[in-house]
């Protein structure tokens, strides 16, 4: 082969190379890190685009089903979607079951393979939230009034559900004196009326809470502060 024809098998390889790579393919269009978020029962599922970069072509269809079912569902108001996440909240709602949910991609007329969450059971995963404080002065004491962050389902009599119903909770209570900057803790059960007894004049305080739940050895985040000035 001569000098000028090697020349040219080289340009067409190089071009083909680059047609190839510049079009989406099944392997890099499949979404990645597909797996649920739960807070307080309100189960999204959440995914990452492929490899392949997002364009305004590129769509996403979740399906999720229940533990030993064969028959995968559409979820109708995240099939064609362009955001990276779909709220299975109401799909999932039976909170001892086990759940997998799945995503799939189309760009182009490509479509890539699904790619499936591990088994997600909510009562096992869920994260619970700080819970709701209010603190009150009283005389020389505070009165704290704790109440346990609701689930995003309703009784028969539509009333709201509370995680109390669910697990065992235990409420730590947090006194910070801003004077000394110093936390400590005053309270460790399950009442969710404390009385903080034996405060310092003229000082300022702030309170926070916390849930823990001892069958899970988890706990919340801590709720914000709240914070009182002694007279």
């Amino acid at each position: 082969m001569t000098r000028k024809h090697c020349f040219l098998v080289f340009l067409v390889s190089v071009s083909l190379t680059g047609v190839v790579e510049t079009q989406p393919t099944h392997t890099s269009l499949k979404p990645q890190r597909v797996h649920f978020q739960s807070r307080n029962f309100h189960n999204v599922l959440h995914w990452q685009p492929g490899r392949a970069a997002a364009s305004n072509s590129t769509f996403y269809f979740v399906q999720y089903k229940i533990y030993g079912q064969r028959q995968w569902r559409n979820k109708e108001d995240c099939w064609g979607i362009r955001e990276f996440f779909c709220d299975l909240t109401n799909e999932t709602s039976e909170i001892q079951e086990a759940y997998y949910g799945r995503v799939r991609t189309t760009s182009a007329g490509i479509h890539s393979a699904w790619t499936m969450t591990q088994r997600f059971i909510p009562w096992w995963e869920t994260k619970i939230d700080p819970p709701v404080m209010n603190v009150t002065q009283i005389n020389e004491s505070l009165l704290v009034i704790l109440r346990a962050p609701n689930i995003p389902y309703r009784n028969q009599k539509g009333k709201n559900v509370s995680m109390e119903n669910y697990y065992e909770l235990v409420y730590r209570v947090f006194i910070i004196n801003n004077s000394l900057e110093k936390e400590q803790k005053v309270y460790e059960g399950t009442h969710r009326v404390v009385e903080i007894e034996a405060l310092t004049p003229h000082t300022g305080y702030c309170v926070v809470a916390e849930i823990y739940q001892p069958m899970l050895d988890r706990r919340s985040q801590k709720s914000e502060e709240r914070c009182v000035e002694m007279p």
